[in-house]
């Protein structure tokens, strides 16, 4: 940030600490709305006897092997493989990208989808500053580093042999970045590539997601929420606990489609949520809101690909996927009706079966 100015007129700074208040308001949000109706309104939804998650075991997964890789830029990357256990010869192993507040969990049903059909190697990882994975010690948090950071993870753990590179919101981002980076490798090691709930730009239609409001703003919000929460994040992290019941319901309304989604469901990707801290979340703003890589998705013309998105995902929405599908008219489009941006959760049988397809299809492409 060396050199930037802030301007100084009051009104500009006003906007900009109203939109910083917007972003990090949840604590005032919930004291508005009133502490004892959240908390009854919450009770309401989870006492559903119809859950059909109830029982679900998250976040514990079979791993056969874990490593922590150190980046250039001083992260350590958590990752986890699964190995095969009716192994076919040459089929590709699947890495898997999570998205942008949330951790390798995000695939909880298509990971063990992976691993109950036992025919495929699964590389899995935690983004820079996101789940067990370390936190960048300075600076931002950049789509190109990301794309480094998933390069590195294919060197080290799975450097022979073809993949299916499957990324969500963020992690569609990274495997665009990767294609920008290292476009020889689609092809070449890619031999399909799963974009779900994803975007190649387009930010500015995103009405609801926090990156792109302040993208149109600029640099001073972000200064100013990158100083707000480097010396007040773990303030914010506090308040953020305190309110969790409105980052509950924020989570139902704005992460899911379907009128009454799985309340184990929603706790899950809220906790997740919730684990990401607000000093990672202000870090990562920039690079998302200037995410622009349409050029990019060239590398992926001469490979499968396929798109899966909700027709209610209110973070990315369908316009989004329909332009990634307008530049790769090749790719196998699948809208998931009521469902939201996490799709690969909210509706994991209709998302698995599309991808255990797809990599049917792959299988016979690469043979």
């Amino acid at each position: 940030m060396t050199g930037l100015r802030i301007p100084r007129p009051r009104t500009t700074v006003g906007k900009a600490a109203g939109l910083v208040g917007a972003v990090f308001g949840v604590a005032a949000a919930g004291l508005a709305a009133g502490v004892a109706t959240e908390r009854a309104l919450v009770r309401r939804f989870k006492d559903d006897p119809a859950d059909p998650y109830a029982d679900e075991v998250f976040g514990e997964q079979r791993s056969d092997a874990a490593y922590r890789l150190e980046m250039p830029d001083g992260t350590d990357i958590h990752v986890e493989v699964v190995e095969p256990t009716r192994p076919v010869a040459d089929n590709p192993t699947v890495v898997l990208v999570h998205g942008f507040c949330l951790d390798m969990g995000t695939f909880h049903f298509q990971r063990k989808m992976l691993a109950q059909r036992g025919e495929h190697r699964i590389v899995a990882y935690d983004q820079p500053g996101h789940g067990r994975s370390g936190r960048l010690e300075s600076g931002e948090y950049d789509l190109v580093a990301l794309g480094h950071t998933l390069r590195r993870v294919i060197d080290e753990v799975a450097p022979d042999g073809p993949l299916v590179l499957v990324g969500h919101s963020m992690g569609g981002m990274t495997i665009m970045s990767l294609a920008e980076l290292f476009p020889e490798m689609f092809g070449d090691r890619v031999v399909g590539t799963v974009l779900m709930a994803t975007s190649g730009g387009m930010l500015a239609e995103t009405k609801l997601v926090a990156p792109a409001l302040l993208g149109r703003v600029g640099a001073p919000v972000l200064y100013m929420a990158g100083n707000v929460t480097r010396y007040g994040g773990p303030v914010i992290d506090r308040a953020r606990r305190s309110t969790s019941n409105v980052a509950w319901l924020l989570t139902r309304r704005y992460g899911f489609g379907t009128a009454k989604p799985s309340p184990a469901l929603v706790s899950y990707v809220e906790q997740m949520n919730s684990r990401t801290s607000a000093d990672t979340v202000t870090r990562y703003l920039r690079t998302l809101a200037t995410h622009s890589r349409f050029p990019a998705l060239a590398a992926l013309e001469g490979t499968p690909v396929l798109v899966i998105v909700g027709d209610k995902d209110m973070i990315t929405p369908l316009i989004h996927s329909e332009e990634i599908v307008r530049r790769l008219p090749h790719a196998e489009f699948v809208q998931i009706q009521d469902s939201g941006h996490v799709v690969m959760l909210e509706h994991a049988d209709e998302v698995n079966v599309a991808l255990s397809r797809f990599l049917d299809t792959c299988e016979r492409d690469e043979s």
